[in-house]
C-alpha cells in the first residue's frame, strides 16, 4: 500500500487549501478586531461578547434552530414511510429512486425560485384554491413557506440514508420475528425501526446542518423581514464588510453543529447498544 501513498498528496493538497486554510483564517479574524487588525495581530473577544450581548442576534439563533428542527423533523415523518415504501418496492424501487433523485439535478436556487411562482399571492396554488373558492392565502414571506422550501430542498437526503439503512436489513429478521408470533405493527416496532436507527440518524444530520445555516431559502421565500442566521452571516461578509463579526458568527455555528452531529452520534451508538 505504500507506493499508492503519493496519490493521496493531491487530495492532502485540494483538502487544505479549500478546508483548513479557510477555516484558519475564519479562527483568525473571528478573534481579531474589524478592518486592518488581523494583519497587526489584536487579540479581542469583543466580537463573541457582541454576539451573546445582543438579544437581536440570539431570537436569530433561536429562530434558525427552531425552523432547522421542524424542517427535520417534517423531512422525517415524510420521509420514513417513503424510504419504507420504497424499499419493500421490489425491482421499482430503482425507478422509485430516480424519481425521489431527479429534482435534485437542477440546481437548488432554481428549485427555490419556481416555489416563489407557486406560493405568491397570484401564484398558481393561489389560483388552485380559488377554484374552490378559497383564499388568495398570503403565503408568501411566512414560516409555512420557509419551511416548504427547505423540506423541498432536503427531504431526498432523508429518504435516501433511511432507504439505504432498510435495504441492508436482512429478511430472515422479519420472519424470525413472525415465527415468534409477531404481528407486523409489533415486528416494526420490534426489528424493523431499531435497525433502521443509523439511517434515521444520518439523515437527521444531512437535513438539519443544511436547514440551520441556509441563507437562500428563507432570504426568498422569507423576505427581507424573515432572517436566519445564514443571513446574518452573509450580510457579515458581503454588505457590512465586518469580517471579524462574520467569523465569529460562523465559528458559533460551527461549534453548534459539530455539537449536534456529536449528540446524534452519540445517540445512534446508545441505541445500538439497546438493540
Amino acid at each position: 500500500m505504500k507506493q499508492f501513498r503519493s496519490m493521496a498528496y493531491p487530495y492532502v493538497a485540494w483538502i487544505s487549501v479549500l478546508i483548513v486554510i479557510p477555516m484558519l483564517l475564519i479562527i483568525a479574524y473571528a478573534f481579531t478586531v474589524e478592518g486592518t487588525a488581523f494583519f497587526q495581530g489584536q487579540f479581542t473577544l469583543a466580537n463573541f461578547a457582541r454576539f451573546f450581548s445582543d438579544a437581536v442576534f440570539i431570537q436569530v439563533l433561536l429562530r434558525s434552530l427552531r425552523v432547522a428542527i421542524l424542517t427535520t423533523i417534517v423531512c422525517l415523518i415524510l420521509g420514513y414511510p417513503a424510504a419504507y415504501a420504497i424499499s419493500r418496492a421490489g425491482k421499482r424501487s430503482t425507478f422509485l429512486i430516480l424519481v425521489i433523485t431527479l429534482p435534485t439535478w437542477i440546481n437548488m436556487l432554481v428549485r427555490t425560485y419556481a416555489w416563489v411562482g407557486i406560493l405568491q399571492d397570484d401564484g398558481l396554488l393561489n389560483h388552485l384554491l380559488g377554484l374552490f373558492g378559497i383564499g388568495p392565502l398570503q403565503m408568501m414571506y411566512t414560516d409555512f413557506a420557509v419551511v416548504l422550501g427547505m423540506v423541498y430542498n432536503f427531504l431526498p437526503f432523508m429518504i435516501l440514508e433511511i432507504h439505504t439503512s432498510l435495504s441492508k436489513m436482512d429478511p430472515s429478521f422479519l420472519e424470525a420475528a413472525s415465527d415468534l408470533g409477531a404481528n407486523r405493527t409489533q415486528a416494526f416496532l420490534r426489528v424493523t425501526l431499531p435497525m433502521s436507527v443509523p439511517g434515521i440518524v444520518s439523515g437527521i444530520t444531512l437535513v438539519f446542518l443544511p436547514a440551520v445555516s441556509s441563507f437562500f431559502i428563507p432570504k426568498l421565500l422569507g423576505g427581507g423581514q424573515y432572517v436566519l442566521i445564514g443571513n446574518v452571516i452573509e450580510s457579515q461578509f458581503l454588505t457590512s464588510g465586518n469580517w471579524s463579526f462574520g467569523s465569529a458568527l460562523s465559528l458559533i455555528m460551527a461549534i453548534i453543529i459539530m455539537l449536534s452531529m456529536f449528540l446524534t452520534r452519540r445517540l445512534d451508538r446508545n441505541r445500538g447498544i439497546e438493540v
